[in-house]
């Protein structure tokens, strides 16, 4: 009874990061934007101490609605809201700053 406990304990462990990003408020720079195919490449600023990593950032692609894709350029300074279903990541918000 105790080891099934501990194993169902561990499972909802595990679940709870997936979970984490169902809606998640991030910050970053529009770097490209592709009308056509609906989606949008974002550079969000480096965490940690400078040269932890060894790397710069990286731009993260994000489908994206075209109402909210004609309402921004690339270069715009944004903070944006993510919802993720089944792998995909979407933006559901954006606030240029």
């Amino acid at each position: 009874m105790n080891l099934a406990r501990m194993m169902l304990a561990g499972a909802m462990l595990a679940a709870v990061p997936s979970m984490t990003l169902a809606q998640q408020s991030l910050n970053g720079t529009i770097t490209r934007i592709d009308r056509l195919n609906g989606t949008i490449a974002v550079r969000q600023p480096q965490s940690g101490t400078v040269g932890a990593n060894g790397g710069g950032a990286t731009d993260q692609q994000f489908k994206a609605p075209v109402a909210l894709l004609d309402s921004v350029h690339a270069g715009d300074k944004i903070g944006f809201t993510v919802s993720e279903t089944g792998g995909n990541k979407t933006i559901t918000k954006i606030d240029k700053q």
